[in-house]
């Protein structure tokens, strides 16, 4: 299929990078703290580390819960990999035509952003910008509004299926599901990874081979 869009915007943690190995063991080193047992399961992928925390402990808690998944999920960055066809679709697009809009804190963002080798763009849309996270539209509106395009010119990239919600409130004129846990979403078309995408003058090339539905 192919598809002329303005602009792209891509989730990070498992549609541009592979982050959930050290994502895995710092929850797991949380829960041993402050809810043993806890384990980091689909229900919770692709919801803000601060909404995860809220629902788990009281509010006296809080702060120092969430301040410690912060620097267990930073400790544990360095394993963070770019998933296939990352680095070889992002370097065919065109400087402000395309955003990062994340529900990971700015550090934590930028750490996995570095260590994947990925060029940290300047109008990255992380936690701390959003009153509301995914899947509220709000951060994909204002993904989308930091590079000057309009969300319904864009396409959402996205591995969890409240990520998708939250591009199709915000109106996104594509849905694009990472994985085979995005085939029964919102998601108008699925695939493996960004491996074998094409985009040219504002069109969108995904071969219909790369489909998984």
């Amino acid at each position: 299929m192919k598809k002329e869009l303005t602009g792209l915007l891509f989730d990070n943690d498992g549609v541009l990078i592979d982050s959930m190995p050290g994502a895995l063991r710092a929850w797991v080193k949380w829960g041993e703290v402050y809810h043993p047992g806890f384990a980091l399961t689909p229900e919770f992928h692709g919801r803000r580390a601060s909404d995860i925390v809220k629902d788990m402990v009281t509010p006296e808690e809080f702060q120092a819960s969430y301040d410690h998944i912060n620097l267990l999920e930073i400790a544990e960055s360095a394993s963070t990999r770019p998933l296939p066809g990352t680095l070889e679709f992002l370097a065919q697009l065109p400087a402000g035509h395309w955003n990062i809009v994340t529900g990971a804190n700015p550090e934590l963002a930028k750490v996995r952003l570095d260590a994947a080798g990925i060029q940290i763009p300047e109008t990255l849309v992380t936690a701390y910008d959003a009153k509301n996270g995914k899947p509220d539209p709000e951060p994909y509106l204002l993904g989308a509004a930091k590079i000057g395009i309009n969300v319904t010119e864009c396409a959402v990239f996205e591995d969890a299926p409240a990520g998708l919600i939250a591009g199709q409130r915000a109106g996104a004129a594509l849905l694009v599901g990472i994985g085979e846990q995005t085939l029964d979403s919102v998601a108008d078309v699925v695939i493996e990874s960004l491996a074998g995408l094409k985009y040219h003058g504002n069109v969108l090339d995904i071969p219909d081979e790369l489909r998984l539905r």
